[in-house]
């Protein structure tokens, strides 16, 4: 897994013996255990490591106007319930949650509207919930609503 991995060296003394895995990957999936010997003793520790994919289709870049779908999966055992994902979570008139059965949002019609933060969260028969952020880029003209502009002669237009 190198270089992905890392040990953070200096609060080993502390007793802090923490592993650090950047980026992760779906193959990291698992369970890790740690061993510390300290004089004549062993200490140790299991760590189960799930992870949580969001995948695009296309992937990115996302082309304004083109047909986008949204997947989120993850590498929970049990039996999924519900997939909710959550558009600018800020309150206000730009957030939006969309709830379904599978694990797939579709967007018909991408528009500059749509980037920014997702989230999608994974609800299970187990009652566990996984969600994973992301921010979507989309390709497109953000500019005003009329193709038409005006400016002055001998002034700058943009």
């Amino acid at each position: 897994m190198k270089p992905r991995v890392s040990l953070q060296d200096s609060t080993l003394r502390n007793g802090n013996f923490s592993l650090r895995i950047v980026p992760v990957r779906s193959e990291d999936v698992g369970l890790y255990e740690a061993q510390v010997k300290y004089k004549t003793e062993v200490y140790s520790c299991h760590v189960e490591l799930g992870v949580i994919t969001v995948t695009l289709s296309p992937p990115s870049p996302v082309i304004e106007s083109e047909l986008l779908l949204m997947s989120c999966n993850s590498s929970h055992r049990a039996s999924l319930v519900e997939t909710c994902w959550f558009h600018n979570e800020h309150p206000g008139p730009a957030s939006r949650t969309f709830c379904s059965l599978s694990g797939t949002l579709s967007i018909l019609h991408p528009a500059m509207s749509d980037a920014g933060s997702w989230r999608c969260q994974l609800r299970y028969s187990d009652k566990e919930i996984i969600s994973a952020t992301f921010n979507l880029q989309i390709l497109g003209f953000d500019g005003p609503a009329s193709p038409v502009v005006y400016a002055a002669a001998g002034s700058a237009a943009d």
